[in-house]
């Protein structure tokens, strides 16, 4: 079977190019944010396993969950999900999208995980800096993480900027026993 990702391509490649042509990649986000949410509730995810279920009832249950929420072409869109069988990769055609949409407005997203909550002068002041050094816009995402004791730990796209008090005692105990 193939992974999800490869599955999901397709369908956020087709969402991305549909929204990006109708000047609304931020209303596509915000639905596709929306699906994605309904489609990890674990109830849905029996309902849409069901195979007694056709494919126009399953795609009903989600339009009628998000009933208002939802333009016409983006209710289409789950039609066409669920006549596939493939509104279980919703999750990975949001995270596809959001990275499509991401590269079109030259933004970066940042995970930043710190060991004490950051006051929002301080997440403004990151951001600042993590813009200058990256040559782009950038969201911020903060969690605390108490595990770091202290610091921050910053991760975006596949670099990692560890500033966390824990990892530099790791890297003392590395030295000290070479």
């Amino acid at each position: 079977m193939a992974e999800p990702s490869t599955i999901a391509r397709p369908y956020a490649e087709a969402a991305f190019r549909l929204a990006d042509a109708q000047g609304r990649l931020a209303e596509w986000s915000a639905a596709l944010a929306n699906l994605a949410a309904v489609a990890v509730d674990a109830r849905v995810r029996a309902t849409v396993g069901d195979p007694n279920l056709s494919a126009a009832k399953v795609a009903g249950l989600f339009l009628s969950v998000l009933a208002g929420k939802l333009s016409g072409e983006a209710e289409n869109f789950v039609r066409v999900l669920a006549e596939n069988g493939r509104l279980d990769v919703l999750g990975e055609i949001r995270a596809q999208y959001e990275a499509l949409k991401n590269q079109r407005e030259g933004t970066v997203e940042a995970e930043v995980y710190t060991a004490f909550e950051m006051d929002p002068a301080q997440v403004a002041d990151l951001v600042v800096r993590l813009e200058k050094k990256t040559g782009r816009k950038v969201k911020a995402r903060v969690s605390v993480d108490q595990s770091l004791i202290g610091g921050v730990k910053i991760v975006i796209g596949d670099k990692v900027i560890d500033g966390s008090a824990r990892a530099q005692l790791a890297a003392l105990e590395t030295a000290l026993k070479a």
